[in-house]
């Protein structure tokens, strides 16, 4: 069986010091830090460009290296960030799914309920009144089926996907070198 390997897509990030890559609000020790929204932003934004099997290979460009090599420490914090953005993803997916499930029931029942009383009403085709209540009851209930029809069809695969890139991005090679931004 021949499997052919997930492309590895390069994503370079620049930036002047080494702590513009993390969030200066945060309190936690430097190699837990949280990311900078820029720099975050920026990885996010590239990574969901490529496919949801991609790997990946993060450059960061420090203008001003430090003396020590940062490397681990960045490495580190990367990893850690997008391990728990993984996680926070699967979390609202169960969430999602959990939510999805409980629509389900209500709108299954509230359609039973809605197509049972339409059925009770009789068929008097030249009564409108008759037939705008029966039409009504038969129309609600199927609105009532779109919020778990919209969650099942439609809103889980985005955060499949999204917990897919956030892992690749938690597994990514990280490297620093030294460097300015090269302008075009």
């Amino acid at each position: 069986m021949n499997k052919t390997r997930p492309p590895v897509h390069q994503i370079e990030l620049y930036i002047t010091e080494l702590s513009a890559l993390f969030n200066s609000m945060d309190p936690t020790p430097f190699h837990h830090r949280d990311l900078d929204v820029d720099a975050r932003e920026f990885l996010e934004s590239w990574a969901m460009e490529f496919p949801q099997g991609s790997h990946f290979q993060i450059h960061v460009h420090i203008e001003n290296m430090p003396r020590e090599n940062p490397e681990p420490l960045v490495t580190e914090a990367i990893h850690n960030y997008f391990e728990y953005k993984a996680l926070l993803t699967r979390r609202n997916l169960r969430v999602l799914l959990l939510e999805g499930r409980t629509s389900l029931l209500i709108g299954l029942s509230f359609l039973a309920l809605c197509l049972l009383g339409a059925g009770m009403l009789p068929n008097a085709a030249d009564d409108t009144f008759l037939r705008v209540l029966k039409e009504s009851l038969t129309i609600s209930g199927w609105v009532a089926m779109w919020h778990p029809i919209q969650i099942f069809l439609y809103d889980w695969w985005p955060l499949v996907r999204r917990g897919r890139i956030y892992k690749h991005l938690q597994q990514a090679s990280v490297h620093v070198v030294p460097g300015k931004r090269h302008h075009a």
